[in-house]
């Protein structure tokens, strides 16, 4: 008997994530869009980075219009830990449609229901139904 997660997850729409971006192409990616040296964009990163700390060690979260707020907190351990919320623009911008040109997996269940979902598992794996 399969776990109704399980099927749920095997079924539901996913992107499929290509290599994570890291901080060498997002240099040259700003420094080829703004015509600025790849040296400064690189300190600006850094600054930014030491910006985010500063104030959340002295107690403030850090926002950035259009991208995100960093906000403090602290877990039972006493450790320290920074929660980001990300910019409802940003959000916006990347469920225009057509706007999404990576790959998605069982892009053809986007918007049915966990149910339908189930529903399918149970008629694909009658062997293993969700109960």
């Amino acid at each position: 008997m399969a776990k109704k997660i399980s099927a749920i997850n095997a079924k539901r729409p996913k992107l499929k994530l290509g290599l994570t971006v890291n901080v060498k192409q997002l240099v040259n990616y700003i420094a080829d869009r703004t015509g600025l040296n790849r040296g400064d964009v690189r300190h600006m990163l850094d600054e930014f980075q030491d910006a985010v700390v500063f104030f959340a060690l002295n107690g403030q979260g850090t926002k950035l219009e259009g991208l995100a707020t960093f906000l403090p907190s602290i877990g039972l351990d006493g450790k320290i830990t920074l929660s980001t919320r990300i910019s409802n623009d940003i959000i916006n911008r990347l469920n225009v449609v057509g706007a999404f040109k990576g790959e998605i997996e069982n892009s053809e269940n986007i918007g049915i229901t966990a149910d339908e979902l189930v529903t399918q598992w149970n008629t694909e794996h009658p062997d293993d139904p969700v109960v």
